[in-house]
């Protein structure tokens, strides 16, 4: 019997090439556009109905927003509820003056850690009057604080929850993939519809962007805490309560520094952004400053909110190295007394304000610096921005504009599935057929071709530099201050060297982007780099690879899943800087968002354009975190 199965075995056909495939489909793919070219293109019309009813809605809300019980009874009081804890911030910084912000500031600072710290607080807050931004600096510190609160309150006990139930971190983790996702001005159209515009509108705005890092991070921190120390402690007969508060927060209080921390680094960067819904502080002279495209006017206030975040990021880092029960020493709370007692007691002898002989104006200098910059380098930037627009952006925008809707809606389902798999695949299928019926296909082609060039721009850049730091600890070395102070800086300030270099243009919001999103994309790929065991490095090494095999034989494939995580992060900060550049002349749905913020009439197409970025980023989300998940093509293969 088993001779004659030997007999009669056919031997296996050659399949094709594993390239045959995607080859051929690109080909169908090419001659269906060149035939079906300018039709079914669905163009932009500012009018549409669906902008229209959206614009009547927000009209008959604001009729009716003294009358109807869903304000009267609920959203009006959150509203009033917001703004009596911003005006409290504001009025006890206001009444503690300039020394005694400068004192307390500095005080705590001593506190978390150390005279360094406390040296740094005193010298950051002293630059807010320096810059002549006092009054705008506690504004945005006053926002800050609410918000800030309001996120703890809310996000650290959703975090623990999270950390104690797996089911309920399954059903919060959806939740909030999304809102990390959506792109800060996607905020702001439904809160100005529900909460009117204003400190507390903004304080909202300010708090639900903040928010996610809180509930991730704190749920991280507790489910980290070690089980043995918590079967220790039930088995001492402690309740559930008991030991929460004496197992699981002493133990993950470091990490949830670091929630705090994060915490206040998004709030930093939506409350410029918030501005505007007329919400106060720093970001009224960034706004002012673009719309004025004078980097004059906008670069004391971003070097402002780039020194606020790093006196707040180093105190709470500071507190995050603390072990579970390290105290401030009795000199320590000793200098910091006498700090603060110092500041409280020069409130009645200075003035409140800080003293405009003190200041330093460096509008007209910079301005000046910008004219220079612009004439010198004006040949560079110039080829730069032209040989990016006419090689990359106007080839891409022209082959997304002018080809069917249905025909790129089937490449995007083609290419989601092979990438990721069938259920990121419909996912992004139903959110490009989502943004056909909203009216704003063209735009959104716009917005993802400046999207497109911005992230292989930025993976390119983070890759380089991944690379050579994860091989050289001593490039490393240099490089991670950079790229740690890179990622304290707010979204916007990356706007003033774009607008310096290229004025207001497209190209502006893709340069702002890349450099906005180059440091955690290298951060991600050298880490991934470094993961590699070193065993399989050293028997690669052993066995005659170069350095040149090495990295594109060994390292790199085994570190695919942190590079493709990378390009994720590098889409999702790039879309949302892209949509920010509205501001700088992007155009597309950036615009769109600003021009209904700023024209009332406009309102209806300001908010469907964020409904549909938030449809471009969950789109472009989903098939980048599908590809990290799916198995390596080798394995697949393997298997």
């Amino acid at each position: 019997m088993s001779s004659t199965t030997t007999a009669v075995s056919v031997p296996s056909r050659a399949g094709l090439p594993r390239w045959a495939a995607p080859v051929g489909a690109a080909v169908l793919f090419a001659a269906a556009y060149l035939v079906f070219r300018d039709t079914g293109t669905l163009p932009h019309d500012k009018d549409a109905p669906q902008f229209l009813a959206v614009t009547e809605l927000r009209e008959w809300i604001d009729d009716h927003r003294n009358d109807n019980p869903l304000f009267l009874y609920f959203l009006n009081y959150i509203r009033l509820f917001v703004g009596g804890l911003y005006d409290l911030f504001h009025t006890a910084l206001y009444a503690l003056g300039w020394p005694g912000v400068t004192g307390v500031m500095g005080a705590l600072a001593w506190l978390a850690g150390g005279w360094r710290v406390a040296l740094l607080a005193v010298a950051g807050v002293s630059a807010f009057g320096v810059l002549g931004l006092w009054q705008s600096s506690i504004d945005t510190l006053a926002l800050v604080a609410a918000a800030v609160l309001l996120s703890l309150a809310i996000g650290i006990p959703i975090g623990i929850w999270a950390g104690l139930s797996e089911r309920v971190r399954r059903a919060v983790t959806p939740v909030l993939d999304v809102m990390q996702i959506m792109p800060t001005f996607a905020y702001l159209a439904p809160l100005a519809l529900f909460f009117h515009i204003g400190a507390p509108a903004g304080a909202i705005a300010t708090m639900i962007y903040a928010i996610p890092p809180a509930i991730r991070i704190t749920a991280l921190a507790i489910s980290g805490v070690s089980p043995t120390a918590v079967e220790a402690s039930a088995s001492l007969g402690a309740t559930r309560g008991q030991t929460l508060v004496k197992v699981y927060l002493p133990l993950a209080r470091s990490t949830m520094a670091l929630a705090v921390n994060q915490t206040i680094m998004m709030a930093l960067s939506m409350v410029v952004i918030a501005n505007l819904i007329s919400a106060p502080g720093l970001g009224g002279d960034i706004i002012r400053g673009l719309s004025r495209a004078q980097v004059g006017i906008m670069l004391p206030a971003g070097v402002a909110i780039v020194i606020m975040a790093v006196v707040l990021d180093r105190m709470m880092m500071s507190v995050s190295r603390r072990g579970p029960h390290s105290k401030p020493s009795k000199v320590d709370l000793a200098a910091a007394g006498v700090l603060g007692a110092a500041g409280l007691a020069l409130i009645p002898v200075l003035p409140r304000e800080w003293p405009e002989g003190w200041t330093i104006n460096v509008v007209a200098p910079v301005n000046d610096a910008v004219r220079w910059a612009e004439t010198t380098w004006y040949p560079v930037t110039t080829f730069i921005k032209d040989l990016t627009t006419s090689a990359l952006l106007n080839p891409l925008e022209r082959l997304l504009t002018t080809a069917p809707w249905w025909l790129v809606a089937l490449a995007v389902l083609a290419v989601a599935w092979r990438v990721s798999g069938v259920r990121p695949a419909l996912t992004a299928l139903g959110c490009l057929l989502a943004i056909a019926l909203l009216g704003t296909w063209e735009h959104a082609m716009q917005t993802m071709t400046t999207v497109a060039v911005a992230v292989l721009v930025t993976l390119v850049i983070g890759l380089l530099l991944g690379v050579a730091a994860a091989r050289s600890p001593r490039y490393s070395a240099v490089q991670r201050p950079l790229l740690d102070a890179a990622q304290t800086m707010p979204a916007f300030v990356y706007l003033l060297p774009a607008l310096a270099l290229f004025e207001t243009t497209r190209f502006t919001a893709i340069f702002a982007s890349i450099i906005y999103a180059v440091p955690p994309v290298v951060r991600l790929v050298e880490d991934g780099i470094k993961a590699v065991p070193a065993t399989v490095v050293e028997a690669a090494a052993s066995a005659g690879s170069t350095s040149g095999q090495l990295l594109w034989k060994v390292q790199l494939p085994m570190a695919r899943r942190a590079i493709l995580l990378a390009a994720n992060q590098g889409i999702v900060m790039t879309l949302a800087m892209v949509v920010v550049g509205g501001l700088v002349g992007a155009g597309a749905l950036g615009y769109d968002v600003v021009l209904g913020f700023s024209q009332r009439t406009d309102f209806g197409l300001g908010f469907v354009a964020g409904i549909a970025t938030v449809l471009l980023g969950v789109m472009l989300d989903r098939i980048t975190q599908g590809a990290e998940r799916r198995p390596s093509p080798r394995k697949r293969k393997s298997s």
